[in-house]
């Protein structure tokens, strides 16, 4: 444990805009840059791995006071990537992720970088050891050159604001929101900030801001990655994942971290269930003969009208190429299985993070940390909830467990699978989101149609969303693939035939 508060005001400075397609280092242009391409520039000699890092830190430097989307560049990233660059000159080989620039959601326990969760609680705490999934892609190659804001202990889905960092704009057009908790790696992503980003899906934390800002976002099969090391919200549903530009980059991640980790008992559902590689899968003809099911059990509550027809224009693009639509999808009694699958665990959840990880007399219950304070009124409000609340808030004799144990979650997941399996479908889509992002200062009354609270925190089922397509203002929609449990090989190559067939990704047109 250090003090860090100094350093770490010193890292996060305003500077001036410039240009949006100014070229970096050595004339490099790193706007949509792909882990394939870069490879492929690192194996041709046009630029090393500390050249692409300093071009990646020089275009955070230049545009991120515009959007608010880091709360700190590591200071070490350009030795690290000089390392890298030996390594390359000496074997002639690069690692799976090697010299790829990587954003890291404050949630993460980052070794020697500060980890705040976004609160004043945690400011000072700079872990000892890298959360599981960091060290993994710290191994692949990959290297960590910022850390992104979040919303506040990762408790709003809504927008993101946090006590060390303040409130991140949506870089498509920043009166908007990025949604929540993870809108600081979206927004970072988007803005080419890195090519490969780390959120965190209790809700709809990954999905929901990848949807609102044109990025592919995957809340994998939980179990299939480890949460060690993450600040947690609520464990029973808690999973981290990739958000990036492209699928393909995605699934590069998701190659990497997904394996059983001792430390996280809930991954070893895992064993056996992982396939050699999951890149195999990347097939531009993934939909053609695909059954895929329409959910309008969500798509039809209360939906923004171009947003709806965006979705509708999705549903005949995955027909153009090929899949059998099944329209509607209906779940029977989807209303009240789908009800009372919370459980207010933040407290027993937060607590063992301390003692696990930061250590400290004066931190070591959520009364501690409401006694530090926060300058958040959202998260003020929400820890004193928490405080006061604890459980499953309607019949609170029905045990809280995880997807595998839960009775309520178990029936809600086998009433979609078999449901599925009736109808022989691959796979369920709806829009990420009903509605278009709300506006940064009317955040809360602009708040509808999540659609990543209904289904797969609860079930454990992995879900899938990719850009499709812009509403007036320039807003991002995302379309959601939901499948069976470790089902990923489907969805990777229904959501890539998608991706590679429509092309709706588009960078940001500026930033005022």
């Amino acid at each position: 444990m250090q003090k860090t508060a100094g350093i770490f005001l010193l890292m996060v400075l305003p500077f001036l805009l410039a240009d949006c397609r100014r070229p970096g280092p050595v004339g490099i242009d790193v706007t949509e840059l792909t882990i394939a391409k870069i490879h492929l520039a690192y194996q041709e000699g046009r630029y090393s791995c500390a050249q692409l890092v300093q071009a990646y830190i020089e275009r955070i430097k230049q545009y991120d006071h515009a959007i608010n989307a880091i709360t700190m560049i590591n200071l070490r990233a350009v030795e690290v990537a000089r390392d890298l660059d030996r390594e390359f000159k000496k074997t002639g080989q690069l690692r799976p992720l090697h010299g790829i620039p990587m954003i890291v959601k404050d949630n993460f326990a980052t070794k020697g970088l500060p980890t705040t969760g976004g609160s004043l609680a945690l400011r000072d705490f700079v872990p000892q050891v890298d959360a599981f999934m960091v060290a993994r892609l710290k191994q692949a190659g990959a290297v960590i050159i910022a850390k992104s804001n979040m919303a506040e202990w990762a408790f709003s889905p809504m927008h993101t604001e946090s006590s060390t960092a303040g409130t991140t704009r949506n870089p498509y057009n920043p009166e908007y929101v990025p949604a929540g908790s993870s809108g600081g790696t979206a927004a970072a992503i988007a803005a080419n900030f890195g090519v490969i980003g780390l959120g965190t899906d209790t809700g709809n934390s990954i999905r929901g801001p990848s949807s609102h800002t044109a990025l592919v976002g995957f809340r994998p099969t939980l179990g299939l990655v480890s949460r060690h090391g993450i600040i947690p919200l609520y464990l029973r549903n808690d999973v981290g994942g990739p958000m990036c530009r492209s699928v393909e980059d995605a699934v590069r991640v998701l190659e990497v971290i997904a394996v059983y980790d001792p430390n996280d008992a809930i991954t070893s559902y895992s064993l056996d269930r992982i396939p050699r590689n999951y890149t195999q899968f990347l097939d531009r003809n993934g939909l053609k003969g695909a059954r895929i099911g329409v959910l309008r059990q969500l798509s039809e509550v209360d939906p923004d009208a171009e947003v709806k027809a965006l979705f509708e224009k999705a549903v005949i693009d995955l027909r153009n190429q090929g899949a059998e639509i099944v329209d509607p999808f209906h779940v029977p009694d989807f209303k009240r299985l789908s009800e009372n699958q919370w459980c207010d665990d933040f407290r027993k959840d937060i607590e063992m993070f301390l003692a696990e990880f930061v250590k400290l007399d004066r931190l070591k219950t959520l009364e501690d940390v409401i006694r530090v304070g926060s300058n958040s009124r959202y998260a003020a409000e929400s820890l004193d909830y928490f405080a006061a609340h604890s459980g499953r808030p309607e019949h609170p004799e029905i045990e809280c467990g995880d997807a595998y144990t839960d009775i309520r979650r178990i029936a809600f997941r086998q009433a979609i699978e078999q449901r599925m399996d009736e109808l022989q479908l691959d796979a369920v889509i709806y829009p990420t989101w009903n509605n278009r992002p709300a506006p940064i200062d009317g955040f809360q009354a602009g708040y509808k149609g999540d659609n990543n609270q209904v289904i797969a925190p609860h079930t454990g089922q992995p879900a899938f969303t990719v850009p499709m397509g812009f509403s007036r203002g320039n807003l991002p929609a995302g379309l959601q693939f939901l499948g069976r449990l470790f089902a990923e090989p489907t969805l990777i190559k229904l959501a890539y035939a998608y991706e590679q067939a429509t092309a709706h990704r588009t960078v940001p047109a500026g930033l005022p």
